[in-house]
């Protein structure tokens, strides 16, 4: 049964493949048109008490991305930190990769092919303490990294083939950009800094 308010069709799109989904929620469309997941259901309007929720399965061991279109200032900000724009995300996700995963990092980016600064404003609630701390079911502690890349790893756990993992946290942006990106890996942190001290999850 799919998810009050949710909207569930092929994606036609220019840049879609023809198997792709999307999701609308309260005017924000999730989409699985690049590959390596696969979205199956969708609720929520956003805020801290009621997070939009994805359902997903992993189906590849490469990077798996979402794409996120729609944000604006209309939708304004639901967690109430000093962003612009601001929601509640959490995506409970199926590992159907035949893979144990020992992490589970996703990084935020504006455009695809380019990592997203500081200065971009899109981040994981950069300077907030909406929504924190971040939460997991299956992993015991979060890296959070905000310089050179936004970022988050989950971490302290492993994920079976066949299992799932509940993964909590707020994305935000000072500036809106219309269309955005959400990379999900599960094999290594993001490369190419020196890794911060892991802190410990509270526990659903």
């Amino acid at each position: 049964m799919f998810g009050v308010g949710l909207a569930l069709w092929l994606g036609l799109g220019q840049a879609a493949e023809p198997w792709a989904r999307e999701l609308v929620l309260e005017g924000i469309t999730f989409s699985d048109e690049l590959g390596g997941l696969e979205l199956i259901d969708g609720w929520g309007s956003g805020t801290l008490e009621d997070p939009i929720v994805l359902v997903e399965h992993i189906t590849g061991t490469g990077p798996a991305t979402l794409v996120i279109r729609g944000m604006s200032w209309r939708f304004g900000n639901r967690i109430r930190s000093h962003h612009e724009i601001g929601f509640a995300l959490t995506k409970i996700v199926h590992n159907h990769t035949g893979v144990a995963w020992p992490m589970f990092t996703l990084e935020l980016r504006e455009f695809q092919d380019r990592y997203s600064p500081f200065g971009d404003g899109l981040s994981f609630g950069q300077a907030s303490v909406a929504g924190r701390p971040f939460r997991s079911d299956g992993f015991s502690t979060v890296e959070e990294i905000e310089e050179p890349y936004d970022g988050i790893s989950f971490m302290g756990g492993m994920i079976e083939p066949g299992g799932r993992v509940t993964l909590s946290f707020v994305v935000t942006d000072t500036t809106p950009q219309y269309e955005f990106f959400l990379l999900q890996r599960r094999d290594s942190v993001i490369a190419g800094r020196a890794a911060p001290e892991p802190r410990r999850l509270a526990q659903r």
